[in-house]
Parts: structure tokens; C-alpha cells; sequence
């Protein structure tokens, strides 16, 4: 999560950080039930897909709030500026992202192409850090990772002896 709303800060760099973590969590909620359902998934799992307003989960203020850890006051000032500008909208269910909003949230073209450039991001990364398969990731035998990851010991108990007079 924290990943996917890292790149919703660079993407939507001019809303607030709370407006976003409340889409984010809004998103989330609106397609459990898609992701849930065979049929629904294999539906709308394209590139250009779009889940239609319809068929979206709504998710309560007070759920947003303990989900988020935020206070409902603050959810609902914000879901109210949020509604205003038409990125999201109250069904019988609940809140949702709309389907058309103008800025684009929730369109899985643009989440699949972020997807795409933060796999092609670690593959680059791994591969400097002299991955090149999955045998790399293996554990040599006979070593905790403990004993892998430590660093060699300063000499001395209070660290490398100095090589001139304090």
C-alpha cells in the first residue's frame, strides 16, 4: 500500500497527502468485491478496464476513519472538498471513487503503467545489486541471514584505535 500511495504523491503531486491516503483507501475498498469474484477479476483485470460505478463497493465514513486511523471530523471535512470536485460520490453503499473523475483515479491504464515502471525500477535494482536469478536469492548453507547481514566488528571494545593523540 505504502508503494502505491508513494506513487500517487509524485503522479498527484497537487492534492494534499490526507486527500490522497483517503482515495487510496476508498479504491481499496470499492473493488474488494471485484477482486473477490472470478468472473469480475478476469473482467476488469485489462489494461483498459474500468470498474463501473455500479458495481463498486462503498465504504462508510467511520470505516475510512478506523481503517485510516483518522478522525471521522477530519474524513468527512475532506470527503465533502473530495465530493465537490467530483472525484468521488455517495451511493446507498457508501462512498466511492467515480467512475469519470477528471483527474484519473482508479483507471487501471494508469495503475498497470505505474505497476509496470516500479517492476522494471526493481528488476534494474536487483540486477546492480548482482541478482540475476532466483538462485541469488537462496541462502548459502550453514549461515543465518543474521550471520550474512553482519558487519565485520570495529577492533577494540570502543571501536578502531585512533592513530593520533586526542
Amino acid at each position: 500500500m505504502l508503494c502505491s500511495v508513494s506513487e500517487m504523491f509524485r503522479h498527484y503531486g497537487d492534492f494534499a497527502a490526507m486527500d490522497l491516503l483517503i482515495i487510496h483507501g476508498i479504491l481499496n475498498a470499492n473493488v474488494t468485491n471485484v477482486m473477490s469474484d472470478v468472473n469480475l477479476n478476469e473482467r476488469f483485470s485489462g489494461i483498459d478496464a474500468v470498474e463501473p460505478d455500479a458495481i463498486k463497493r462503498g465504504v462508510s465514513r467511520a470505516a475510512l476513519s478506523r481503517f485510516l486511523n483518522v478522525p471521522l471530523e477530519t474524513i468527512r471535512r475532506r470527503v465533502t472538498g473530495l465530493k465537490r470536485l467530483e472525484i468521488l460520490t455517495e451511493t446507498s453503499s457508501g462512498l466511492i471513487v467515480a467512475e469519470g473523475n477528471a483527474y484519473g483515479f482508479g483507471n487501471n491504464h494508469e495503475l498497470q503503467m505505474t505497476n509496470m515502471l516500479l517492476v522494471r525500477k526493481l528488476l534494474r535494482d536487483l540486477r546492480a545489486a548482482g541478482v540475476t536469478g532466483p538462485d541469488d536469492l537462496l541462502q548459502p548453507r550453514g549461515k543465518s541471514v543474521a550471520q550474512k547481514a553482519r558487519l565485520p566488528r570495529p577492533a577494540g571494545r570502543n571501536g578502531p584505535k585512533r592513530s593520533h593523540p586526542r
